[in-house]
């Protein structure tokens, strides 16, 4: 579920059929923004995030949704786009996103600190 002003900015959507059912996975890229604390302010950093959708169909009737988001991976979007990317052509599931991306996201989370220093420099 997204948080409240967060955007979807572009889905990929594929399906899978075993037996009965029928899988439609979506996946998001998704913009937001998070308050980072600077000195005595707080400024508000762009983000990207990935969100993954499963609809379960039986019959043409969802019988079941499960989903799971990471908001905060970068500022950058281009390294979250290749991650979408990523999660889209190796069909992972909404249940995995966390374990699959953690390391990604250690990674990643010094771009905040380059966005902050980028921000403190140009005032």
């Amino acid at each position: 579920m997204l948080l409240e002003g967060a955007k979807v900015l572009e889905t990929m959507t594929r399906k899978e059929k075993q037996g009965d059912l029928t899988y439609l996975y979506d996946y998001k890229l998704i913009k937001g923004y998070i308050n980072m604390r600077v000195g005595s302010e707080q400024l508000p950093i762009q983000t990207y995030g990935i969100e993954i959708e499963r609809r379960d169909l039986k019959k043409g009737t969802v019988v079941n949704t499960v989903s799971d988001s990471i908001q905060y991976i970068s500022p950058q979007r281009h390294k979250v786009q290749e991650l979408l990317k990523m999660v889209y052509k190796n069909g992972l599931t909404p249940i995995h996103l966390v374990e699959v991306l953690g390391e990604y996201v250690d990674t990643y989370i010094s771009d905040f600190d380059l966005n902050i220093n980028n921000k403190v420099a140009l005032n």
